[in-house]
């Protein structure tokens, strides 16, 4: 965490908010890597950012520059992709959600989705296709799974695709609804979740195909910067090349969720951690009742109780990046840390606003567009009912969702 003006140091060198000193549990290359991400938020996003929150865009020419800054497919090897591990990825999505969620999407979205899907599941073919161009940022994926009547449960999926013709040569025709699909009407490829006879499969389907119309949900009051959209697939004629060869069932998408559930793990500490540090740098500067709102002992149990949130939920998303590198890393665990965590940062917001009062409420200040934010984050990639279930089940072995 970075220090903020005016707090006093125990000695030269250390940060009063890394009470746990969770940096000596950082290699140099980790470090190395935040430090890298965390300069490019601080200069590419920090400066804008609550003018493309109020104007409700997402900068397109970040694509490239994101892939410049190597975090497009991080965790991904091979294809051009930077084949980093899983701490430096989740050290990353932590720096870029700090500045806001809506750019940490962008990048969940990109890699730990779309590239991941089409790398696990994908053809040589596509591999080589897509995925270069997809980690340098030249191209845009989408992910489209969730429907406007299947989000949490993704089986009961109505988009469906049949066989277009016979042997080797037969295509598909794909018929459905999509929503809440992040960057589909700027993508060069969705990646599409479909039934088919034989079950779930997944399809790529390229942007211009005729037959597909992706709509960007307006007026919303969370993610601003950022794109979601409605998509509609109207007898949408795709070749075999289409078909996501190794992809059968819900393993396929599940596979990608659990990929971005794991970055949302680090990335919601990133907002909690802005947050506290915004009113924690007001609070020392506000003076109300002759001194600084820092020295009253409610504002800094206000700062304490965040200030432990943001330890342990740092502590807990680096040691499941210790697992996931290890490859022990099991989906009860990526669970936990995404309920966890997303929860915290969530209340760690709203405590910030509250010490910076009325001000608080402007976007001159981060905590309360961290906050609108995070109720998107604690919604997409599985609810906190969800995760609640999946953690019910691993411990009763009694599964509740029906």
């Amino acid at each position: 965490m970075s220090n903020v003006a005016g707090f006093p140091h125990g000695s030269e060198g250390d940060d009063p908010s890394d009470v746990l000193a969770i940096d000596s549990l950082l290699s140099p290359e980790e470090l190395a890597v935040r430090e890298r991400v965390r300069d490019f938020t601080n200069q590419r996003i920090r400066p804008d950012i609550a003018g493309w929150y109020e104007d409700a865009v997402f900068p397109l020419d970040l694509a490239p520059e994101l892939g410049e800054l190597g975090v497009l497919g991080m965790h991904l090897e091979g294809y051009g992709c930077p084949g980093r591990s899983a701490v430096e990825y989740g050290l990353a999505a932590m720096e870029l959600e700090a500045g806001d969620s809506g750019v940490r999407t962008f990048v969940s979205v990109q890699g730990s989705l779309a590239m991941t899907a089409i790398h696990k599941w994908g053809s040589e073919e596509q591999k080589q296709e897509w995925l270069p161009r997809m980690a340098a940022g030249e191209l845009i994926g989408a992910f489209a799974l969730t429907e406007p009547t299947a989000g949490s449960d993704p089986a009961s999926m109505t988009t469906f695709a049949r066989p277009d013709g016979t042997g080797s040569n037969a295509g598909w025709i794909l018929d459905g609804a999509k929503r809440w699909i992040g960057l589909a009407s700027v993508a060069d490829v969705l990646v599409v979740w479909a039934m088919t006879d034989d079950g779930v499969r997944g399809f790529l389907v390229p942007a211009g195909t005729a037959g597909v119309t992706a709509t960007p949900i307006g007026q919303k009051l969370s993610m601003r910067a950022s794109i979601q959209c409605d998509i509609t697939f109207d007898a949408v004629r795709l070749g075999p090349e289409a078909l996501l060869p190794a992809a059968r069932g819900l393993r396929g998408p599940f596979s990608c969720l659990n990929e971005a559930r794991y970055g949302i793990a680090w990335g919601a500490m990133g907002a909690a951690r802005d947050s506290y540090e915004a009113a924690l740098a007001y609070a020392q500067e506000r003076l109300q009742f002759g001194k600084p709102l820092a020295g009253y002992q409610l504002t800094q149990e206000k700062l304490v109780n965040m200030l432990l949130e943001i330890q342990k939920g740092t502590l807990l998303a680096l040691h499941l990046g210790r697992l996931k590198d290890a490859g022990t890393l099991r989906p009860e665990q990526i669970s936990l840390g995404k309920l966890n965590n997303v929860r915290e940062a969530l209340t760690v917001a709203r405590e910030a606003r509250s010490i910076l009062g009325g001000n608080g409420i402007t976007l001159d200040h981060s905590p309360l567009r961290h906050a609108a934010n995070l109720e998107s984050v604690r919604t997409y990639e599985g609810t906190d009912e969800v995760h609640t279930l999946i953690l019910g089940q691993h411990i009763t072995g009694l599964p509740a969702f029906r």
